[in-house]
């Protein structure tokens, strides 16, 4: 097949710079994603048992990739760089809540389809944008189900009152942080101490011990990979742990953080759009697990399972335009009804409505147990019960 006959899909993530590890682990999956869109494979996914795009005559899908650096003004020009010098059809992209937030911007003006299947920045899909569109919850959902946690626990006994927030100040850090003020007060709980920095940092001695001292019981993380670890390495030097920390995904639930903090990872709390532990009563995640890791000598992680689904959805929908026409497209993804069967994640499906946010999609809470990210809530999919509280360092 020749290179014209080849649809063009443009990737902006971050490959160099802090997060490169990440952008790294999603490459891996889009990979894979395309491999299954390009041949035949016996997986219920949307386009797998087909060759190609069935209704545009079998072409494949090329994904070429643009390095953020994890630098939002770089992710822009990345973007613009794939809509008009390499003429892709759509974007998909970037991780970031604020690269997503530039890149996405080039897109609308030149109006090409931008798909963002990690980023969970509430304003994304509040922009009144013709051609954004959102697979994943945003961190409305998210941060709603630590709060059913809390309920849930304090029904049972736990007197569950004083929280603290430690976020960075980038559009991830400070959306999720408003959500918590108005969710912390519904509770009727207190929260007694907010501590914001700009990253990187070299130590969060200050701010943790700050928060120690206002004597909170749950504490918020918003950090990504390099800050995460600095959180867990500057609680054990104070030799302190609250009786849940409880984190907004990003740098928490990628395999490096694991790998760099050990046991000290243990009894952590973060919200998740996937677990391997879901392939108990959903097949297909533990089937598309093995090719991930046949392919790959590792299992698939939380993050990358969200680009993984979000390709699909994107190819879906430009095989249902026939056509790389950009409004086509468009009309498709608006069109899309991708039942919940059908991908890897916990969800009902893939419908956007008029924002381009995924009203069917839904998330768990996981815990580092073990090692390993257990899901703990809802109950209905639990692996196992919730630690709370967390144990102290010298018990972990």
């Amino acid at each position: 097949m020749g290179e014209g006959r080849e649809i063009k899909i443009g990737a902006v993530y971050p490959f160099t710079g802090s997060l490169a590890a990440v952008g790294e682990d999603i490459r891996q999956a889009i990979d894979l994603a395309v491999e299954i869109v390009n041949n035949r494979y016996d997986l219920p996914l949307p386009l797998a048992r087909t060759n190609g795009l069935p209704l545009l005559e079998n072409q494949k899908i090329k994904v070429i990739y643009g390095d953020s650096q994890g630098i939002p003004a770089i992710g822009r020009e990345e973007a613009e760089r794939l809509i008009v010098k390499e003429k892709v059809a759509a974007l998909i992209g970037s991780y970031q809540s604020s690269v997503t937030l530039q890149a996405s911007a080039i897109a609308e003006a030149e109006k090409v389809p931008f798909l963002a299947p990690e980023a969970s920045a509430p304003s994304l899909t509040e922009r009144d944008y013709q051609y954004f569109f959102r697979t994943a919850p945003n961190d409305h959902l998210y941060t709603n189900l630590f709060f059913e946690l809390f309920q849930f626990l304090r029904n049972r006994g736990r007197d569950i009152k004083n929280f603290a927030i430690l976020t960075e100040d980038s559009i991830f850090g400070l959306e999720a942080a408003a959500i918590e003020k108005s969710l912390i007060r519904k509770f009727s709980g207190e929260l007694v101490e907010f501590e914001m920095y700009t990253p990187p940092v070299s130590s969060l001695l200050d701010e943790l011990d700050r928060i120690r001292k206002s004597k909170a019981q749950v504490v918020f993380g918003h950090q990504f990979l390099s800050d995460a670890t600095q959180v867990v390495q500057d609680l054990n030097t104070l030799n302190w742990f609250p009786e849940g920390l409880v984190v907004q995904n990003a740098g928490y639930t990628i395999p490096e953080f694991l790998k760099t903090v050990g046991k000290d990872g243990k009894y952590i709390i973060s919200r998740v759009a996937w677990a391997l532990g879901l392939g108990r009563v959903k097949p297909i995640v533990t089937e598309v697990n093995n090719l991930y890791r046949s392919k790959y000598n590792e299992d698939m992680n939380e993050t990358n399972a969200r680009s993984f689904t979000g390709f699909f959805v994107l190819a879906d929908a430009i095989n249902r335009a026939g056509s790389i026409n950009k409004d086509e497209i468009k009309r498709a993804l608006l069109g899309t009804n991708i039942p919940g069967k059908s991908l890897i994640m916990p969800w009902k499906g893939v419908r956007f409505d008029s924002n381009g946010q995924n009203i069917l999609a839904d998330a768990l809470l996981a815990q580092i147990i073990n090692q390993e990210y257990k899901i703990i809530w809802p109950l209905s999919v639990a692996e196992t019960r919730v630690v709370w509280p967390a144990p102290a360092w010298n018990e972990k």
